[in-house]
């Protein structure tokens, strides 16, 4: 599924017991007028009209979550919630192409992903929407989640940025003996478990596929260079 999708996310209720609501992949903030919201890009053909792009509210970055106006109402009011993934799927650019891995656990259970919810009232029909979004953070320091996603570029050069300045994201898995302190525990409690899973959690398959598929490329360019 990808943004504005239909998913599932839990909550809990005081007494502990877990409830499974569907919603929209993506957060729709307080007193917004439709469900997706757009912003507007300069056309890259001369002349061209603007081109009207959603706004993606999917993922909330923990260093902004409490300012930011899309997010900020569920993170201060302690809406968070738990979301249910058998794998999560991310871009690998190390090849120079996008090849796509499929994060899973290494013991084939889902994860319970980090995340905070909503509800919005649509003013047309009156329908209560509820909504969501995973947290992310810095994860440069994870030998696998660091390898994910495009290289970021200078603006100037058009080069790739070196690696400490690279800003890689990830989520957080929740472990159930963890679950309640998230759902339902002071945030000074529920704040230090937003870390990324050990490295041995997850599945490697897709990185020794990669690392294979870079050895290949690797031998390939030293035999051009000897030619």
């Amino acid at each position: 599924m990808g943004p504005f999708d239909t998913g599932v996310f839990l909550t809990a209720t005081a007494d502990g017991e877990l409830i499974a609501h569907a919603g929209q992949w993506g957060m729709i903030r307080a007193g917004q007028r439709e469900r997706i919201e757009y912003k507007e890009r300069p056309s890259k053909k001369p002349g061209g009209k603007p081109v009207r792009e959603p706004m993606l509210k999917n993922n909330a970055r923990i260093e902004t979550v409490a300012k930011s106006p899309a997010f900020k109402d569920a993170w201060n009011n302690g809406r968070r919630c738990l979301i249910p993934a058998l794998w999560l799927q991310e871009p690998n650019w190390q090849t120079g192409r996008c090849v796509w891995w499929q994060l899973r656990r290494a013991d084939a259970q889902p994860w319970m992903i980090a995340g905070i919810w909503s509800e919005w009232t649509d003013g047309d029909s009156g329908q209560l929407v509820p909504n969501y979004a995973m947290l992310t953070f810095n994860v440069n320091h994870h030998p696998l989640l660091s390898r994910l996603h495009r290289p970021e570029v200078d603006r100037v050069t058009k080069r790739p940025l070196p690696f400490e300045q690279q800003d890689k994201r990830g989520e957080a898995h929740i472990e159930p003996e963890d679950w309640m302190t998230w759902l339902r525990g002071d945030i000074s409690e529920a704040h230090p478990l937003l870390v990324a899973a050990p490295n041995e959690f997850y599945d490697q398959g897709d990185a020794v596929r990669t690392d294979e598929m870079l050895a290949i490329i690797s031998r390939e360019s030293q035999s051009d260079l000897d030619v």
